[in-house]
């Protein structure tokens, strides 16, 4: 009782210092309190991850897992819409490219390190084949509608949807999520319920008392809201170190994506680790529909109502990588068993986005 009584001090009040070191406003200019950031934004990451197995324990799979994939998106949809309404048409791209990279770290790096981890531990690990179907079809319909179209329809030059398509875009992808939510919760729940073995492991969720969830919820928030808030107050000196090194600025939008998707990430992989890969595979899959199929939807509304210029389509070099990406996750979870080479696939498909990343 008292590790867990100095735990929970310990992931509630790094989130406030971290919250307070941000209000000062100090971070501009100052190299050492921007360390100290860094610093604080990796813990309240740990911190975050701790209340989210604290929910997931609670309220049980697969709500676990859709809680801590949609309360980032909203963080992460917060945060683009803030940028977009400030900085005009510098910024219609920026929806499109962040997703993008969210989308590609999640099947590439997330999904491949779950697997790799996992196969190298337990030789080989099962998970049900219709949950990743469901999880993968729909994924496929939403990523064409939102940044493969946009590049090839003729009603308005590049990569932009006219106003009508805009419309079209967010009911189609609305409704797809919505059905898939559905379906992992009601209709086809029993496919994302971890195997008995695994359920055994997750025995916690009778001990968790409701005002412990309560906690655990509030400061789910006020930790992901501060590690994106951080993370946007560094993204100016981590472009300003990366220009000095001749280095492209859009690895800031992979590095930011990358620190958002942290606790999700460290929940993934601390569940293959034991043995749980189809929690995993709900919280990387889950996540990932979550991150395109609520957030361009949203982004697109804004875009409508307030006329301000949203760059959707990719170029033809992200479209291949990003085929790529999906056709070889789903090759290596269609079976429902998995072992450490799909991981290993998948983790170069990583390295090979952001090597083209920077030598395009």
């Amino acid at each position: 009782m008292n590790k867990i009584k100095k735990l929970y001090e310990w992931t509630t009040s790094i989130p406030l210092i971290a919250c307070l070191l941000y209000a000062s406003g100090l971070l501009d200019n100052n190299v050492a309190l921007q360390i100290l950031a860094s610093i604080l934004l990796l813990l309240c990451v740990m911190s975050a991850v701790h209340h989210s197995e604290i929910i997931a324990h609670r309220v049980g799979e697969p709500f676990g897992t859709i809680i801590l994939a949609v309360s980032v998106t909203i963080i992460e949809v917060a945060i683009i819409i803030s940028l977009m309404t400030t900085g005009g048409a510098e910024y219609a791209a920026f929806a499109r490219d962040t997703v993008y990279a969210a989308v590609m770290l999640l099947l590439n790096g997330i999904v491949g390190l779950c697997l790799f981890i996992g196969g190298r531990k337990f030789h080989t690990q099962t998970f049900s084949p219709h949950s990743v179907k469901i999880a993968l079809v729909s994924l496929v319909s939403i990523v064409v509608f939102t940044m493969i179209l946009p590049s090839f329809t003729k009603s308005q030059a590049g990569p932009f949807y006219t106003k009508a398509q805009l419309l079209f875009e967010v009911f189609a992808c609305l409704t797809i999520y919505i059905a898939f939510i559905a379906a992992q919760t009601v209709r086809y729940r029993e496919y994302f319920i971890p195997e008995p073995s695994e359920q055994e492991n997750t025995s916690k969720k009778a001990i968790i008392s409701n005002s412990a969830m309560v906690i655990s919820m509030v400061f789910l928030l006020i930790s992901l809201v501060i590690v994106v808030l951080l993370a946007k107050s560094l993204s100016l000196p981590i472009e300003t170190v990366l220009t000095r090194h001749g280095l492209p600025k859009s690895l800031v939008g992979i590095i930011l994506a990358a620190v958002v998707l942290l606790p999700e990430g460290i929940s993934a992989v601390s569940a293959a680790r034991n043995n749980r890969l189809q929690t995993s595979l709900n919280l990387s899959l889950g996540s990932a529909l979550a991150s395109i199929g609520l957030t361009i939807p949203t982004v697109s509304l804004i875009s409508y109502w307030y006329n301000i210029p949203l760059i959707l389509g990719l170029d033809v070099l992200p479209i291949i990588l990003l085929m790529i990406s999906i056709f070889t996750v789903m090759l290596s979870l269609i079976g429902g068993r998995s072992n450490a080479i799909y991981g290993v696939v998948l983790l170069v498909n990583l390295v090979a986005y952001i090597f083209l990343t920077i030598n395009p």
